[in-house]
């Protein structure tokens, strides 16, 4: 920290600690609720969505949290022309092909075909989102 003349009591510290801790509880909150969306999906509809055990859910949801931080905005960019003509309902296909990808990787979480993913993708942003206000609002 740089000395700009004032005196400092240490509250920006303890701010950015307190920050830093809030940061981390949301990120594990949010990735509880999309684990809870996961399983309740599966759970209403295993003909789309089968998870094995909470366990795979919980792995499930961080895999696609980890997908979505980093292949979905390259892929909103690769597909951008056909996002504008479809006026944004490509979207749905690209929560789908992420949906699929997860199911591809994590052993235990199966999604039935792709229809089956965009279905399920959004089906699962529905029950992500109401937890979410639920409990975060």
């Amino acid at each position: 920290m740089w000395y700009d003349g004032t005196k400092s009591s240490g509250g920006e510290i303890e701010r950015i600690e307190r920050g830093n801790q809030c940061s981390s509880m949301f990120f594990i909150v949010r990735l509880l609720i999309h684990m809870v969306a996961i399983f309740i999906i599966s759970y209403l509809f295993p003909s789309l969505i089968r998870v094995n055990s909470v366990g795979i859910a919980l792995l499930a949801a961080l895999i696609l949290g980890l997908a979505n931080a980093i292949l979905r905005p390259i892929l909103i960019f690769l597909t951008l022309p056909i996002t504008i003509i479809t006026l944004g309902l490509f979207l749905f296909v690209v929560n789908g092909i992420m949906l699929w990808l997860v199911s591809a990787i994590v052993k235990g979480f199966y999604v039935n075909g792709f229809w089956g993913a965009v279905f399920g993708s959004i089906l699962i942003s529905l029950v992500s989102w109401v937890l979410s206000r639920l409990l975060l609002f």
